[in-house]
């Protein structure tokens, strides 16, 4: 009995810290880096752009002509989908519709099959790409390799990817910033051999990694020497240049 009485006890200590465990990644994971008041006002429709909550995702829609090119955008890990809104509004003014897609626990790792969804809730859009933000670009990347026929461009934005997509036909852009302190410019630059041949790599001289969202330095990031306007401005020029090139 009392070795049984031991084991019981072994049994349930280690349950316990399981769960103790469990409980403290859960509360980091949704304690993401916040959104920045620049952001949430760009939740906000314009007469230019119309941004509506569907299934958990945020949508923004042109309000011109209706778009046939859709961008799918994972966001980065632990940061509030939110901070992303500013790129996001401003892509969609340029004519496409884009889908931001909120992460189990904030961490697309648990999502990456999330653009299969938003892809069949949108039939009128012909053509996709897929991309995101760091751990976000990195989930799209495979995402792609496991949907090759699904979409048509692949945006990374301070991220790479973990698996070789080098033979998939897929036109593909790689943003990256200059000062970057979390995913440093060499290291994007040597995943090249595993990105398709023609991937665009564009640098934003001075940009950070933070500066990829509006939600503050992110800890470990360097900061950056241009504004988080131009930072922003110049990705969103590169990201639409990709999908307008979708249809060509």
């Amino acid at each position: 009995m009392r070795k049984y009485l031991k084991l019981r006890n072994v049994v349930l200590s280690i349950v316990v810290l399981l769960l103790l465990a469990t409980g403290a990644f859960v509360a980091w994971a949704n304690n993401p880096l916040p959104a920045a008041p620049e952001a949430l006002a760009a939740l906000q429709s314009t007469t230019e752009v119309s941004v509506q909550s569907q299934n958990g995702w945020t949508v923004f829609a042109p309000t011109g002509s209706p778009p046939t090119t859709g961008f799918i955008f994972y966001p980065g890990g632990r940061v509030d989908p939110r901070a992303y809104a500013l790129h996001l509004q401003s892509i969609a003014r340029n004519g496409y519709l884009v889908v931001l897609t909120p992460m189990p626990l904030n961490l697309a790792v648990f999502g990456v099959n999330e653009a299969s969804e938003v892809i069949q809730n949108f039939p009128d859009i012909k053509l996709w790409a897929v991309g995101g933000h760091s751990l976000g670009g990195a989930m799209a990347a495979r995402y792609v390799q496991s949907n090759p026929d699904s979409v048509q461009g692949l945006v990374f934005w301070a991220s790479y990817p973990d698996i070789d997509l080098s033979s998939i036909a897929i036109k593909a852009l790689s943003v990256y910033g200059t000062n970057d302190g979390v995913a440093n410019a060499q290291g994007i630059q040597n995943s090249a051999a595993m990105l398709p041949p023609d991937t665009i790599f564009v640098a934003v001289d001075g940009g950070n990694h933070s500066g990829f969202g509006w939600y503050g330095l992110q800890p470990g990031d360097t900061e950056a020497s241009i504004t988080p306007a131009d930072q922003t401005n110049q990705t969103v020029d590169a990201t639409s240049t990709l999908l307008a090139s979708l249809s060509d």
